[in-house]
């Protein structure tokens, strides 16, 4: 892990020479598929010439390939054997996407990924006792391709677990078996009744999905805080979702001052960013992963061709769309995150959002970095918790105004309604000047309405979607009523 730390280091110290030859090996590995012959990789040497030559692509760019992979055809994007697809629903889409994974991207980021954080985590805690326990994993479950059946796909999670070395089962809880149960309710029920008998040190999990996990632990053993029954569990890694809205619920149910949490930046497609410092929730970006990373300016989206630029051309403070080449074959791809960097040599970003995650039905540009940032103030101020929320817009009638509307599901409701929407209203004024603007007099938009959804509603309406645990992720803002209006009738038939 000191070796390691040293080379994290090294990537830190000259970034842009590292990415740059990245770029140069994953051109070069590339040249002679499909992909590679269409846009003569053979003969680019620089960056000028892939920016120029290769366009900016989305996942439906890429749907025609990665069809014809899940049915058995290979060198298409990626010159090794594909037989993994790690199933994504997107945030904002119902539609599934199935992303490829190769033997190089698993061993190369994300396995990496996994002993990088623990690298971190320990030149930050020296004095960890990480490893005399075992590390709790709530992973989603696979299948085999429908398409060809030497090949397989599941959530990310389920893929990694299905591809680690045996001995890691060794340091983990649940079994693998128990792990990758497809059903969540079932597996929920055997994997708390397998972890509360361990001596649970570290998690690793999506916030949302483990906290479920950890109320039907309480509920099991009757503890009152998850300290009870694992007294030395010190760390929970967690990922694909803010943590913004489950924080304080964390705190209050490990109420341990030696408790640490540490962020990732993973998606299907790839682990990106580690948070590397013990007092800043800012994220390193690792740049020796074998992806290639742009960044798009959020003006620049909607035009044929945007201007990507990679690293060394960036700026602080800036809002920008992702753009990835990998070793799993994605070439030019916008993930669809946004994020904004924080410091520049090192690299270190924070997640603002998702590029059709987002509402702005009056011009109003509100993104997710904003909705938190409201959303923390008046929990602040109300003595609020949040479980679970989404938004959207309430479009403009004759003569009437616009609005943003709320559904909110509160661990802990606020003891004032009124001046929890008070307090949300003039945080996002304060913080972004469009939606100031809007609601400038109630011309364009009112204040915000607000539904208190009764406990458990996200997760009853999740299940009824199909999309229980796993990478699976409640949409948060829409520029359109798709979620709100389900949500409201799923309340009202109570």
């Amino acid at each position: 892990m000191k070796k390691r730390f040293h080379q994290i280091e090294l990537f830190m110290k000259y970034p842009v020479e590292v990415q740059r030859e990245w770029l140069n090996q994953l051109v070069q590995s590339a040249k002679n598929t499909e992909w590679g012959k269409k846009y003569d990789y053979a003969s680019i040497r620089n960056y000028d010439t892939f920016a120029e030559r290769v366009p900016i692509s989305t996942f439906e760019d890429f749907h025609p390939y990665i069809e014809r992979l899940m049915h058995g055809e290979q060198n298409l994007l990626w010159p090794t054997e594909i037989k993994w697809f790690a199933k994504s629903s997107g945030t904002t889409a119902a539609k599934s996407k199935f992303i490829p994974v190769t033997s190089e991207s698993l061993e190369e980021c994300h396995f990496n990924t996994g002993r990088d954080m623990l690298s971190m985590y320990c030149n930050n805690y020296p004095e960890t006792k990480l490893f005399t326990g075992k590390s709790l994993i709530m992973a989603g479950s696979s299948n085999v391709n429908q398409f060809n059946d030497k090949s397989y796909y599941g959530d990310l999670s389920a893929i990694l677990v299905n591809n680690l070395p045996f001995w890691v089962d060794l340091f983990s809880t649940p079994d693998y078996k128990t792990a990758l149960i497809e059903n969540f309710e079932e597996k929920l029920n055997k994997v708390t009744d397998i972890v509360i008998d361990e001596n649970v040190t570290s998690i690793t999990g999506v916030p949302s999905w483990t906290l479920v996990l950890l109320h039907r632990v309480l509920e099991k053993t009757g503890a009152e805080n998850v300290h009870e029954i694992w007294p030395d569990l010190e760390l929970f890694m967690h990922g694909g979702v803010s943590f913004t809205p489950y924080r304080d619920q964390y705190k209050q149910l490990i109420p341990s001052s030696k408790m640490h949490y540490m962020e990732t930046y993973n998606a299907s497609e790839g682990f990106f960013a580690i948070q590397d410092q013990k007092e800043s929730q800012e994220m390193l970006l690792m740049l020796d992963y074998g992806i290639f990373y742009e960044f798009i300016p959020l003006d620049e989206l909607g035009k044929e061709q945007p201007k990507a630029y990679p690293i060394d051309q960036v700026e602080i403070g800036v809002n920008y769309a992702m753009v990835i080449s990998t070793n799993a074959g994605l070439w030019r791809y916008m993930i669809g995150d946004t994020v904004r960097f924080t410091s520049l040599y090192p690299f270190r970003i924070m997640i603002t959002g998702r590029t059709k995650y987002f509402i702005n039905a009056f011009g109003e540009e509100v993104i997710l970095e904003n909705a938190e940032a409201a959303l923390e103030a008046a929990s602040a101020a109300t003595g609020a918790a949040i479980s679970d929320y989404t938004a959207g817009p309430v479009f403009m009638k004759t003569g009437e105004s616009g609005a943003h509307e709320w559904i909110i599901e509160f661990e802990v409701k606020p003891n004032d309604i009124e001046a929890f929407r008070r307090v949300l209203d003039e945080k996002l004024k304060e913080i972004n000047s469009d939606y100031e603007a809007k609601r400038f007099k109630n011309m364009a938009l009112v204040e915000p309405k607000i539904h208190v959804a009764p406990q458990g509603t996200f997760y009853r309406w999740m299940k009824s979607r199909g999309k229980l645990g796993g990478q699976n992720k409640v949409p948060r803002l829409s520029n359109n009523r798709d979620y709100l209006d389900p949500i409201l009738e799923l309340i009202k038939k109570g």
